[in-house]
């Protein structure tokens, strides 16, 4: 098995991660970061796949065949809000300019194109708070099952210093619906302040996978199966961007039924 704890390594290109189904040992989900020097440029080709292009901090403009984004992107980091989006059908080869200096995520899984390419707005993105006390943290939905995508569920999540997330623990590894679903996750960590730390445990209920990891910022944590809870120190708020993909686009999550009693 792959290891799930993947440190940023950036290239001469910025590249920071590049995370593919075959990387990961699993069949839908690919992931990759990318900071981009002030007025560079990245070339995008998404292949059978559908992208969406999350600015994570500064400007940027998104061009392809028939489709200009315009500039985009406000957000100084990416705790400064819900950011802009760029959806990317299959087959499309796009380029990425810079204004400023700029990171930015690909997220992507298996489409066969039936959605054009377009802008998704911070307007575009729904936030909500979920949980109560220690377990409350805010979500920026930017492909929601209720938006439109082939295979893509895309969210941000922003834990506040010393709560936890993702919790109590629940997992999506089960073709059973209604039950439960079937699906494949990434966690793309950032810290604020940057040097700090925060914990996420992957573990089944058979503990034939059971690590609990350390992560960093810029830190991605691999989600094959199994539940798969975080926690921020006092003093660090954390942010995660997940991208989730599986057969059927639904999520249906179970909880580990040892803290089910944390939801009465």
């Amino acid at each position: 098995m792959p290891r799930l704890l993947i440190p940023a390594k950036a290239d001469a290109s910025g590249l920071l991660h590049d995370i593919t189904p075959a990387s990961a040992g699993w069949t839908y989900v690919g992931f990759s970061t990318r900071q981009l020097a002030a007025d560079a440029t990245a070339d995008v080709e998404t292949g059978a796949r559908e992208v969406c292009l999350v600015v994570l901090s500064g400007k940027v403009r998104v061009t392809a065949e028939g489709f200009e984004s315009g500039l985009i992107g406000e957000r100084a980091d990416v705790f400064s809000g819900p950011p802009w989006s760029v959806y990317l059908p299959p087959g499309t080869r796009a380029k990425v300019a810079a204004e400023g200096e700029a990171e930015i995520a690909l997220c992507s899984a298996p489409a066969t194109g039936k959605l054009p390419a377009r802008v998704i707005g911070p307007n575009d993105v729904e936030t909500l708070t979920r949980g109560k006390g220690s377990n409350l943290r805010h979500i920026r939905n930017i492909l929601s099952e209720t938006a439109e995508a082939e295979s893509l569920l895309v969210v941000e999540v922003v834990t506040p210093p010393g709560h936890w997330s993702s919790y109590p623990p629940h997992k999506h590894d089960q073709d059973d619906l209604p039950r439960e679903s079937l699906l494949e996750e990434t966690y793309y960590h950032r810290l604020n302040p940057p040097q700090g730390f925060a914990f996420q445990r992957v573990y089944t209920d058979d503990r034939s996978l059971d690590e609990t990891m350390a992560v960093g910022d810029r830190d991605v944590v691999l989600v094959p199966r199994g539940y798969h809870p975080c926690a921020a120190p006092h003093g660090y708020e954390l942010y995660y961007l997940n991208v989730m993909a599986g057969p059927k686009r639904v999520w249906r999550f179970h909880n580990d039924p040892a803290h089910e009693w944390l939801m009465a």
